[in-house]
């Protein structure tokens, strides 16, 4: 308490100024899993592979500069992993840009695009042969898809918000934002209009969220700031020399809250719900149950200003206690420039802790939750300052990268400020940086797995949103990275698969669509209990696999999985075999009362 009340102080002024193993078990694991023993990551040379081509996917990132060097080029854009076709296996949707500047064309380009640049979605193919070798093969299926995305493109929301059991996609642009449902027949239909949800400020990360417990998604929307060619103006920083300005130049606008009616539309509730009351450059979102009380509250992750935790008032209102909560800022009472970001259980005490990604010169920052919704700023004892430092981090996820239960770290970093030592080489947009890994050591410390991380961490570009999600159903966590003027990667673990592990999705009774948001206990005999939240959201601009995958270790004993569903219902499936998937629907369970 004395270090988080130091740390709430020091803020304030801020703001006033300006494993204990499995039992013996001589079973071997399945063929299908790998080698018996755990894998040491340390000697492994290539714990990820990049697929991107072989694949199929040729999608190539356009920010539409021309050497003005307008704002919004720099910040894009979204990826996401989604079964828009609910055939069992992961789709993807790359955002895209457009061109920027008055009176324009495409010829003006500082880096002309091959085809008219648009979104693309591109289905999987994935097949699974007699021997059990699998092939991943993704066609693009964007002309027969319908989608027609015209704006700037930023981010990305998954979610059946009409409850038909298939995923719909809202997308965010600098400019009039999109949503896009689901036809069921592999088209989509533009239904932003009819829905009420235009929202045509700067959109950036979005999220869909069920905030008032009536079984229909929601839909929160960041908004950064204010933009326009009329007000563009040149920006200069310390050595002298021009680039791009940051979110001070601009003013900041408030994010919009839009609730589902329950029709096909929905209706702004930004300033009734108090969400409007605070203006932020927000970049980052996510939607979880920080304060435990049974209500998703929404945190946000902005830029170069203090961070928003909007707390449920189960009213329809919400309070933003980031300030009281000690996490606005980080323990030096400093705001920071925060982009990517996630939440989940990194240290085994059940509740979702927070990580940030930020600007080069600053650290990247954990919050520890304290148990009951309060943070304290822990980057250093986790061991994940240093590291951090020189590195613009935008996506972001807590996962577990080698399935040992505890959940790793990823970083993908894309400088904002021109690297000069890039500039005095010649580099045509020298803001490319490397990618991070950072493996969980029993929740207590992180060590830097970059050098050993393969293809996933030896290229340097500038990488922007980014995607987790099970890509080739193995049973680990792959990952999409996008890159600005640069392309989509594909990267495939190699090593997950040593462990053993459980995939999890959740269905509500009325849909099939997957339910995220909600709290799973995972319990083995002899075995730490591990917590675990299904979620779409998080990361920068981006959307996840709505499964989740839960690292097991070397234990193969069989787990009793417990789900804290929205409504208050607990419910526990008992004795579940492990490596396999699992669909859990709302009320097939054995209900539990007095659940802890």
């Amino acid at each position: 308490m004395k270090s988080f009340t130091s740390n709430l102080l020091r803020c304030c002024t801020y703001c006033l100024l300006l494993v204990c193993g499995c039992d013996s078990d001589p079973t071997p694991k399945p063929d299908t899993i790998g080698n018996t023993s755990q894998p040491t990551a340390a000697v492994s040379l290539n714990l990820f592979t990049e697929v991107t081509t072989e694949a199929g996917l040729d999608f190539r990132h356009y920010n539409g500069m021309t050497g003005e060097l307008y704002f919004p080029e720099l910040m894009g854009s979204g990826t996401v992993f989604f079964d828009y076709d609910n055939d069992g296996d992961l789709d993807i949707y790359l955002v895209q840009g457009s061109l920027l500047g008055p009176n324009t064309t495409l010829k003006d380009s500082t880096y002309p695009p091959k085809s008219e640049p648009r979104d693309q979605l591109y289905r999987n193919d994935f097949t699974l042969d007699a021997d059990g070798k699998t092939t991943i093969k993704f066609i693009n299926v964007t002309e027969q898809s319908g989608i027609r995305a015209f704006g700037y493109g930023m981010g990305v929301a998954v979610g059946d918000f009409n409850n038909d059991g298939y995923q719909d996609l809202y997308v965010t642009n600098w400019g009039e934002n999109q949503l896009f449902q689901n036809n069921q027949d592999g088209t989509f239909t533009d239904v932003t209009k009819r829905a009420g949800v235009e929202s045509p400020e700067w959109g950036t990360s979005t999220a869909f969220v069920d905030v008032n417990h009536d079984g229909w998604l929601d839909l929160y929307v960041c908004n950064y700031v204010t933009f326009g060619y009329d007000t563009h103006r040149p920006c200069y920083h310390s050595s002298g020399a021009v680039g791009y300005c940051g979110p001070q130049s601009e003013t900041p606008v408030s994010d919009r809250l839009f609730i589902n009616n329950q029709d096909g539309t929905f209706q702004d509730v930004s300033a009734q719900s108090g969400i409007a009351r605070v203006s932020g450059p927000g970049l980052g979102v996510l939607c979880r149950d920080f304060n435990r009380d049974g209500w998703i509250d929404i945190y946000v992750a902005n830029d170069a200003a203090a961070n928003q935790l909007w707390i449920n008032n189960q009213d329809g209102t919400f309070t933003d206690e980031a300030l009281l909560r000690g996490c606005a800022c980080n323990a030096d009472g400093l705001v920071e420039g925060s982009m990517g970001v996630d939440a989940a259980d990194i240290d085994g005490d059940g509740d979702d802790d927070l990580i940030m990604g930020h600007w080069a010169e600053e650290t990247n920052t954990v919050f520890i939750n304290l148990g009951d919704g309060n943070f304290e700023d822990q980057t250093k004892s986790f061991g994940l300052g240093i590291p951090s430092i020189g590195f613009t981090a935008f996506g972001t996820a807590w996962f577990d990268y080698d399935n040992d239960g505890w959940l790793d770290l990823f970083m993908a970093n894309g400088a904002t400020n021109f690297v000069e030592k890039q500039q005095r080489s010649g580099q045509e947009y020298p803001l490319q940086e490397a990618n991070q890994l950072f493996r969980n050591k029993a929740g207590t410390r992180f060590e830097d797995m970059t050098e050993v991380a393969g293809t996933l961490c030896k290229g340097v570009e500038i990488s922007r949103g980014t995607s987790f999600g099970d890509v080739d159903n193995d049973g680990d966590i792959d990952i999409l990275v996008g890159n600005n003027t640069g392309p989509a990667r594909l990267f495939l673990n190699n090593v997950g698969t040593e462990n053993h592990w459980l995939g999890i999705q959740l269905t509500s009774q009325e849909s099939t669509a997957p339910v995220v948001q909600c709290r799973i206990k995972i319990e083995q005999a002899n075995q730490p209990v591990k917590w675990r939240v299904p979620r779409t959201d998080g990361s920068y601009l981006s959307a996840n696999d709505a499964r989740v995958i839960v690292g097991l270790a070397d234990c193969n004993k069989s787990a009793t999985i417990t789900v804290y569903w929205h409504d208050g219902r607990v419910e526990r499936w008992s004795d579940q075999s492990v490596n396999q998937y699992l669909t859990l629907r709302q009320q097939a369970g054995e209900e539990v009362t007095n659940a802890q």
